[in-house]
This record gives structure tokens, C-alpha cells and sequence, in this order.
């Protein structure tokens, strides 16, 4: 059950007005309603103190001169939403992503189309290369497939190779699908995908955006979405990646957000493998070679599938700075390996030969990012 309820429609205009407002970003957005309590507390702050917000400036502060028009324009955008055919949606509100707001950049403001659920148990994001191969279609409906007991909702940004693909399967074996787009509801882009996305809407997913109708489609807006993309996503899967792309970016974002990240290996020669095994190198991503690496990850269970408990280990046969190790894995969970050396007192050296041993045992797994994970 939720403990807030939604926003008063006052409440809710003056968060929009101040969303859309020139210059306000999500991050500044936030800093503005820590300091003044809410939006509309925003206006009403004297000079002084509203000049003290973090990150404002005068041009920023001029914005409070502009509060009726802010405010008719916030209010066309939510009498519209009938009429248009489509859902405004803030954080106040209980259906709000609330993936989304666990990340510092995450949108206070989203445009959504479709009847799914944005706040499914499960979901994972599937992203890679727009000139997808034969064989990054075949491993995408294999991957969808094998997903299919968990029933997780598909993320994906609409875009053509893998992501129209992962949208197509998901559709195919009803699963829910939600596609971030890199520009308003209407009109869709590409265009060719526009059957697609109205399956979407009309098979229990969703087409969300952070951009007003009406607005400009900006080549700046499609690295900024894939963020959405990446904080949406329990897991993200990189099908095929060049060098160079968008799917490295949502990889890279949601790396950062601490999300699980996996990427399929391929062919050395293949252009659109060495994104993917560049992942893996960097231990950005781990090797995804099945259903079992990304349940595993995440404790997901399938349906009547009980859930295993985590048995009780015997330490006391180790060695003092293994004992020590080990303990602190199952107890605080994946740890990087700089907080191990703080909770253990051991040199990098030491401990890093220490995890290397443990893992040669099977005891102890290595993850992306110089984490490291008790295994049972």
C-alpha cells in the first residue's frame, strides 16, 4: 500500500509549471524543491533566501516573474491529457516509476501512452547496435524465451536493430514492453516503428517520454533518454554493440546506477561483437550465457518456484584474513573490493591474492565494477 497519496491538482500545476521551465533540469529541479519544501513554495520565497537554492542564478530567479504564464501552460498540458491520449505523471504520483527515482538525473516529469504497469517486479532492459546481424536477432528472441518464465517487462528504447526486435519478441510471447522514446508521444520516430508502438499501448505496455507534446525531436534528447532506459532496468542486456553507440552509453549509465549489466560475447572479427567483449574486458558487464546468470543476480524466482535461503557458511576452519573476508561478504552482500579492504584491514595486495585464491575455490565470484560476491 502506498503511505502517500497523490497530489492535489494545485499541488500538481505548480510541479509541472516548474518541471517545464526553461534551464531546469532534473538535477536543479530537486535541489529547488529540497531547499523551498515544493514548487510552489518555490514562488513564494523572499529574494534573499531563494537566491541561496544551490546551482541558481538570477536568470533562474527572474523565473518567479513568469509564474502566470508557467502556470497556463502547465495547466493546458494536464486539461489536455483526454484529449490527446495521453498520461502526465510527476513523482508525487503513485504510479511514477519509482526505478526512476533512485538515480540523482532521473525526469520529474514523464509523458506516458499504454496501460502497463511502470512499476512491474521484474524488468530487463535489452539495447545494442541499430544494424543488428542474423545472429543478434536469433540471441534476442533466445534471451526473451528463456526470460519468459520470470515475466519481466522488456525495456528498450524503440529504435531500429535490437530494440525493435526486443519490442517485436516481447509482443510476441505477451510479454509487457515499454519503449522510451527519444522525443514527444506524437509523432512517433522512426515512423516505421509506429505499428509497433501502438501494439505496445495495446497490449499492457507503454510508451513513455519526458518531452512535452509539441516539442522539437533534438539529437541531444536520445543519449539523455537511454538513461531512462538504464535506471528502468533491473538488469540490462547488450546484444551486439560496435566501439561506439548508444547501447555503450545506456551500458555505461547503468553501470553507474549499480545496475546488472550483461552483455552476450561474440565473434573476435565481428564489428558489432566489440562493444559487447570491450564490456566484458573492462568488467563493466558481466558474460551473459543464459536465464540462470541473470536470476541468479537478482534472486529471481519463477512462478511456484520456492525461493532457495541462503544457508549459514562454517568459517571457522579458515585463516584469520579469509575468515574475515568471508564473513563480511555474507553478511553486507556484494561489497567493491575498496570497501572490503577498509572492513577487513588488509593491504590491496594481500586481499586481492586472497579473492583470487577464494574464487579459484568457488567460494567467492568476481563481478563488473572490482566487486565481488559469496557464492552459496
Amino acid at each position: 500500500m502506498n503511505s502517500k497519496p497523490d497530489p492535489t491538482p494545485e499541488e500538481k500545476r505548480y510541479f509541472v509549471a516548474l518541471t517545464l521551465a526553461p534551464k531546469v533540469g532534473p538535477v536543479l529541479f530537486k535541489a529547488i524543491l529540497a531547499y523551498a519544501g515544493s514548487a510552489e513554495a518555490f514562488f513564494t520565497l523572499t529574494p534573499g533566501k531563494a537566491a541561496k537554492i544551490p546551482r541558481i542564478g538570477q536568470k533562474l530567479l527572474s523565473l518567479r516573474n513568469e509564474q502566470a504564464s508557467m502556470l497556463r501552460r502547465a495547466d493546458q498540458l494536464l486539461e489536455n491529457q483526454e484529449k490527446k491520449g495521453y498520461r502526465l505523471l510527476t513523482t508525487l504520483d503513485t504510479h511514477f516509476p519509482k526505478r526512476l527515482k533512485a538515480i540523482a538525473d532521473g525526469p520529474a516529469l514523464l509523458f506516458t501512452q499504454g496501460t502497463g504497469d511502470l512499476n512491474m517486479p521484474h524488468t530487463v532492459g535489452m539495447v545494442g547496435t541499430r544494424s543488428a546481424t542474423s545472429y543478434g536477432k536469433a540471441i534476442t528472441k533466445k534471451i526473451l524465451e528463456d526470460l519468459l518464465p520470470y515475466q519481466p517487462a522488456i525495456v528498450s528504447g524503440l529504435a531500429y536493430g535490437i530494440d525493435i526486435e526486443a519490442h517485436r519478441i516481447a509482443l510476441q510471447l505477451g510479454l509487457p514492453t515499454f519503449a522510451i522514446l527519444g522525443g514527444p508521444l506524437s509523432p512517433i520516430y522512426p515512423a516505421a516503428h509506429a505499428g509497433v508502438a501502438e501494439q505496445i499501448k495495446l497490449a499492457q505496455g507503454a510508451l513513455i517520454s519526458e518531452y512535452e507534446p509539441g516539442s522539437s525531436l533534438l539529437p541531444g534528447n536520445f543519449p539523455a533518454r537511454n538513461r531512462i532506459i538504464a535506471a528502468l532496468s533491473d538488469a540490462l542486456i547488450v546484444v551486439e554493440a560496435a566501439k561506439k553507440g548508444g547501447a555503450l552509453i545506456t551500458a555505461e549509465l547503468a553501470f553507474g546506477y549499480q545496475k546488472e549489466v550483461f552483455a552476450v560475447p561474440g565473434n573476435l572479427q565481428s564489428t558489432f561483437s566489440e562493444g559487447c567483449n570491450q564490456l566484458i574486458k573492462r568488467m563493466k558487464a558481466s558474460i551473459y550465457t543464459g536465464p540462470e546468470d541473470l536470476a541468479q543476480a537478482l534472486h529471481w524466482t519463477k512462478p511456484g518456484e520456492a525461493r532457495a535461503s541462503n544457508p549459514v557458511l562454517d568459517f571457522s576452519e579458515r585463516e584469520a584474513s579469509e575468515k574475515a573476508i568471508l564473513t563480511h561478504l555474507q553478511v553486507q552482500g556484494p561489497s567493491e573490493i575498496d570497501q572490503l579492504a577498509y572492513a577487513t584491514a588488509l593491504p590491496l595486495g594481500i586481499l586481492a591474492s586472497k579473492l583470487l585464491a577464494l574464487e579459484f575455490e568457488g567460494i567467492v565470484k568476481s563481478l563488473p565494477g572490482k566487486k565481488f560476491k559469496l557464492l552459496g
